[in-house]
């Protein structure tokens, strides 16, 4: 896996398949060397705001997911393809949810249909104390 790769994964608009999403995201996140905090938190910020574009009962239609990697780390665009407009589900605890959780993060439900963009960066250096990269014993 190098810088530029792109990773897409096409799921069902359902609560049921938000999982997918959530290992993906993890699983791409391990492999460039996040830490596990890092992981943790780039896979509760996916299921956020997968939940936003999907609501608790899910949507007709798709959720398709692109996770791009780069140097500095990934960049997740969501978007949703539903046969009509959506209204997105957004409690305002999210917003300083992801503020914590993510570098850069932005939700729309314009003309192009209901999206998300999460950017998380790798950590730089050795891991700190308590905080090992994936996949690292103790």
């Amino acid at each position: 896996m190098s810088s530029g790769d792109e990773v897409r994964l096409v799921i069902p608009a359902k609560p049921e398949f938000l999982g997918l999403a959530r290992v993906t995201a993890g699983g791409l996140a391990t492999r460039l060397g996040f830490t596990y905090d890092q992981v943790e938190d780039l896979r509760l910020a996916v299921d956020e705001m997968c939940f936003a574009l999907t609501g608790a009962r899910g949507r007709d239609g798709t959720l398709e997911l692109r996770f791009e990697l780069t140097e500095a780390g990934i960049a997740i665009v969501g978007e949703g393809h539903f046969p009509s407009p959506v209204s997105l589900q957004w409690a305002p605890i999210s917003e300083v949810v992801l503020k914590a959780l993510v570098d850069e993060h932005s939700l729309s439900d314009g003309p192009g249909g209901a999206r998300f963009l999460l950017v998380k960066h790798r950590a730089t250096g050795p891991a700190q104390p308590g905080h090992q990269r994936a996949g690292e014993g103790p």
